[in-house]
């Protein structure tokens, strides 16, 4: 599913990114710990095609056996949209618009028929939990009810991958555990490959493998 190979990461003369090699197999859920600054998140965002690594030798990114490398701007976001789901630990959802709305972006981006959009959000908030909150705007729903119309989003387009930062680290203990069962139960039902950032050592110790991360290197 993802190939890297050698990701370095500049930003002026801090180099936060030293050379990382990962390796993931499609459907596995694999988290990634380690320090505050340890690289984990500019990690994630060139695993997840928002960022690009640095120019060095040897470079290699490969994502469902597609070299991100040579592709531009316009078809890289495509490729994104298509392909890659996110969650953020502070759901990035959009305040005047409704949980089905907001579910249905991603959808509307890539180009669905508002109809079918709709029927696959309204499909996916009720697997999660959520058919009672369509027109709830996010003011109006709890934080564990915006991290699963979170999910929905990032679940919209049925993507491959799925990129998650922090996303149970804004949520009280009960909601992080039914978030983190959540992903688990979505890799079986979907198939889908989740790569987790994550300060729970609990939650990380439940992946199909644990990633640490320490001054820009993968150490284990």
């Amino acid at each position: 599913m993802i190939q890297a190979k050698n990701i370095h990461k500049y930003y002026s003369d801090l180099q936060v990114l030293k050379g990382v090699d990962i390796h993931i197999k499609k459907g596995e859920i694999v988290s990634i710990v380690g320090a505050s600054g340890a690289g984990k998140t500019t990690l994630l965002q060139i695993l997840g095609t928002l960022d690009r690594a640095s120019k060095h030798e040897n470079f290699n990114l490969k994502i469902n056996n597609i070299n991100i490398n040579t592709l531009n701007d316009k078809a890289l976001a495509k490729f994104r949209n298509e392909h890659i789901g996110f969650i953020f630990q502070f759901h990035q959802l959009l305040p005047e618009f409704t949980a089905l709305e907001n579910v249905c972006l991603p959808a509307f981006i890539k180009g669905t028929k508002k109809a079918d959009a709709e029927k696959r959000a309204h499909e996916l908030l009720d697997f999660l939990g959520l058919s009672h909150r369509f027109d709830h705007k996010p003011n109006e729903l709890s934080g564990g009810e915006q991290q699963r119309v979170a999910v929905a989003r990032a679940l919209i387009n049925n993507p491959d991958l799925i990129f998650a930062d922090e996303p149970s680290g804004n949520l009280d203990s009960e909601s992080a555990e039914t978030l983190h069962s959540l992903f688990f139960k979505l890799r079986d039902e979907f198939g889908q490959t989740f790569v987790i950032v994550t300060h729970n050592e609990e939650f990380a110790n439940l992946a199909d493998r644990k990633l640490t991360m320490v001054d820009g290197k993968i150490v284990s």
